[in-house]
């Protein structure tokens, strides 16, 4: 079975749309890989974090993933920070990987310029990014398109290192997502969803308040048709409620719009909302369920173990090869 892995950040919320967008084709490829999935804190001190809370969230964000339907038994879930040889591999990785490249990395642009004061790991993450992939041979990485540079620059690496000192790291292939549904903001249905968001009334946030939830949804902006029709391009609201509902009821977009075809939107709206509500109920009680057991850290021990030792190996024979052995 090839070998999936993927990192999640610890950022606080999960919205409607991570869960629509990311969560559930990760459910699916626990079916269909050999799943690792990673909790990247040390890419997050990247910028200034309060420590509780990072750590905090850490642990919540694993709660809730389960939650949601990723499955300890399909996966291999471990903390990023709790496996020393990520950090060993990246700074190998750093001296074999040439400064114009890092400084190339459009995301390093981006936040450069947002930070005043930035830090030298906010140039030099790609590596431990490439580490991160590296250590466990992954064949494929799922990435948005915004990441698929640094897989690019992780394949650079690893196929400069192999040239260099003999076949060493597995060439991982980047997964860019085909998903149907791109869930938009409810209030402005042109915009990605997003927790950043300066109308909150348009973001739904898997842990809100079910009654909050159903609000923001009969709230949600439309147009002035009253015709139920999927067209992104001239009805974004409209065919954003039919995505989601095609998504958590597992029906195809063409059959939603079939169901609907006579409706007025507040019909359709409520009975988003109600999918939405039910949906997000079940993961809010398996989530309180799970932060009251001792799963989360039972989850990360084993995924400590199981990758420690998958990462000793890996290291000691690029330490090797490197001259860094005795």
């Amino acid at each position: 079975m090839k070998k999936l892995l993927t990192g999640i950040q610890p950022s606080g919320e999960i919205t409607l749309g991570n869960l629509i967008g990311s969560i559930k084709q990760m459910v699916k490829y626990q079916d269909e890989y050999d799943s690792y999935i990673f909790v990247a804190n040390m890419h997050a001190i990247t910028v200034n974090q309060d420590p509780q809370t990072l750590k905090e969230r850490a642990k919540n964000l694993v709660a809730l993933y389960l939650a949601c339907g990723i499955d300890p038994h399909k996966n291999t879930i471990f903390l990023q920070s709790d496996n020393p040889y990520h950090a060993n591999l990246s700074w190998v990785l750093e001296c074999n990987t040439y400064f114009g490249e890092a400084g190339r990395m459009t995301q390093f642009k981006d936040k450069s310029q947002k930070h005043k004061n930035f830090s030298v790991g906010l140039f030099t993450y790609p590596m431990l990014m490439a580490a991160d992939i590296l250590l466990y041979d992954a064949d494929y990485i799922p990435v948005g398109i915004d990441q698929k540079q640094h897989v690019e620059l992780t394949r650079d690496i690893a196929l400069r290192f192999n040239k260099k000192y003999g076949p060493t790291f597995t060439i991982p292939e980047p997964i860019i997502p085909q998903n149907g549904a791109k869930i938009t903001d409810l209030q402005e249905p042109t915009k990605k969803m997003s927790k950043s968001s300066e109308n909150l009334k348009g973001t739904i946030l898997v842990l809100d308040d079910i009654a909050t939830t159903r609000k923001k949804i009969m709230s949600a902006v439309t147009d002035s048709d009253n015709l139920v029709k999927y067209d992104p391009e001239n009805k974004p609201g409209i065919s954003n409620l039919l995505n989601i509902y095609s998504v958590l009821t597992s029906m195809d977009i063409q059959k939603v719009e079939e169901k609907f075809k006579d409706a007025n939107y507040g019909e359709l709206k409520k009975n988003v909302a109600d999918v939405v509500c039910n949906t997000l109920e079940s993961i809010q009680t398996k989530y309180q369920e799970i932060l009251q057991s001792n799963l989360v850290d039972e989850v990360l021990d084993q995924g400590q173990e199981k990758t420690i030792a998958i990462a000793k190996q890996k290291v000691s024979e690029v330490f090797t090869k490197v001259g860094l052995s005795r």
